[in-house]
């Protein structure tokens, strides 16, 4: 085995898979594509891990994310909370014996599960960008608040916050109004406050529309103002309980707007760079095995 010289990390989700080759500790070379676990058929697998060693070199192989999946290659049962990088790195499932393993997920009661996401929370406590005793939001589709205990993943709550705002931009009847790129702008903070209130978000919905149409909203806030106000509703019920510093971790794109609504609703945030905590967490895996 050449894991302490070398070895290829995977983060393969739905749509997206990203590989980076890693040697001595150092970042060689990497790349990015569309090919998610959804675009690859069950038989197709063995061809699409050998592509990417055909990328960045015949070498040993960890992956993490929908990979392990009931939808992906092998499926990786999930390791139940509490939980740290002993657990999961002693609970790797070996699609090729030696040479290619994927990371098991994480589940804790009530009934919820997460994949991908454990690694790079793991990592940044193992990388020192985050405490070992700490709350952490991971923004994306399934939203994911993380409460780590001594170092290890005590318990989270998925919000399906991204989802539905994709499928409002989509199939929805405010899809012709939220096709703008979302901003921190007034108009954002004004749905975060409202968010905020704890009414029914069903209802404050439909009322992006109805203030567009009867002229006391302009047709181009609506996607801040939705934006807003569906992540000022998750920010509210997650934060309820507690205080202190949120550290939100993941694509820049998303940790700003959370990290806006986190300050709005009076809670400090810092945003942690999840590519980094990956690399960490997924490294440290690699040491373990």
């Amino acid at each position: 085995m050449r894991w302490a010289e070398g070895f290829i990390a995977v983060d393969w989700g739905t749509t997206n898979r990203r590989a980076w080759r890693i040697a001595n500790g150092r970042l060689i070379e990497e790349f990015e594509d569309a090919k998610g676990v959804l675009s690859v058929g069950k038989s197709e697998f063995p061809a699409a891990v050998a592509e990417i060693r055909e990328r960045l070199g015949d070498w040993p192989m960890l992956m993490a994310g929908m990979v392990g999946s009931n939808r992906g290659w092998v499926e990786a049962p999930y390791v139940p909370c509490p939980a740290g990088l002993d657990e999961v790195a002693a609970a790797l499932i070996w699609a090729e014996e030696e040479r290619t393993a994927i990371i098991p997920g994480l589940s804790c009661e009530p009934p919820d599960v997460m994949r991908g996401e454990e690694v790079q929370v793991l990592g940044a406590v193992e990388a020192g960008l985050v405490p070992g005793d700490a709350l952490v939001c991971h923004p994306g589709t399934h939203n994911k608040w993380v409460t780590l205990k001594g170092g290890r993943v005590e318990r989270f709550r998925t919000v399906m916050t991204g989802e539905m705002f994709n499928l409002l931009r989509s199939h929805s009847i405010l899809s012709d109004l939220l096709k703008d790129e979302m901003a921190v702008d007034d108009a954002f903070c004004d749905g975060v406050r409202r968010g905020l209130e704890g009414d029914a978000v069903t209802a404050e919905l439909f009322s992006v529309r109805a203030g567009v149409l009867l002229g006391r909203r302009r047709k181009e806030d609506a996607t801040d103002y939705t934006s807003g106000l569906l992540i000022g509703a998750d920010v509210g019920s997650s934060i309820r309980h507690g205080d202190g510093m949120v550290y939100v971790m993941g694509r820049p794109e998303l940790t700003r707007l959370y990290a806006a609504a986190l300050g709005v609703a009076g809670r400090e945030a810092k945003e942690i760079d999840g590519e980094a905590a990956f690399l960490a967490g997924i490294q440290a895996i690699a040491g373990r095995i």
